[in-house]
C-alpha cells in the first residue's frame, strides 16, 4: 500500500469481488431450492459455475433469472406463512403444534419403528396433557 491508488483499486476490486460472491451464493442457493430441475441439470450448472465462474454465472442470471425471482417470492411467502401460524398459536394459548398434530407424529414414529409402543403411550399421554 505503497500509494493512495494502489489502496484504492484495492478497495475497487474488494468490492467487486464480495458482490461476485453474493451473487454466485445467491445462484447457488436458486439452483438448490429448484425443484423443478434435476440433479443431473444441477450439478452441470456447479461444474460450469466451478469451471468458468463469469460466465456461467451470467449465462444463469440470462436463462433463468426471472424464475429466481418467483422462486425466491414463495420462499419468502412460505416463511412469513410458517411465523403468522406460529404466533397464532402461541397468542391462542397453544405453544407449539396441536395435539393431534403431535399423536400423528407420535403414530408415523411408532409405524416406522423408531419408537416402541410404550414410548408411543408416553408420547400420547404428554400430547394430551
Amino acid at each position: 500500500m505503497n500509494t493512495f491508488w494502489q489502496w484504492f483499486w484495492l478497495l475497487v476490486w474488494s468490492f467487486f469481488f464480495v458482490c461476485y460472491l453474493m451473487v454466485l451464493f445467491q445462484v447457488i442457493t436458486d439452483l438448490f431450492r429448484d425443484h423443478e430441475l434435476s440433479g443431473w441439470w444441477k450439478a452441470v450448472w456447479v461444474i460450469l459455475l466451478i469451471i468458468f465462474p463469469l460466465i456461467s454465472l451470467l449465462i444463469y442470471l440470462i436463462a433463468r433469472g426471472s424464475g429466481m425471482g418467483k422462486r425466491q417470492l414463495a420462499a419468502a411467502r412460505a416463511a412469513q406463512e410458517a411465523t403468522n401460524q406460529y404466533i397464532q398459536s402461541v397468542a391462542s394459548g397453544g405453544t407449539g403444534p396441536s395435539a393431534a398434530d403431535q399423536i400423528q407424529s407420535a403414530k408415523s414414529l411408532l409405524d416406522s419403528g423408531t419408537i416402541n409402543q410404550a414410548e408411543f403411550d408416553q408420547l400420547k399421554a404428554k400430547a394430551l396433557a
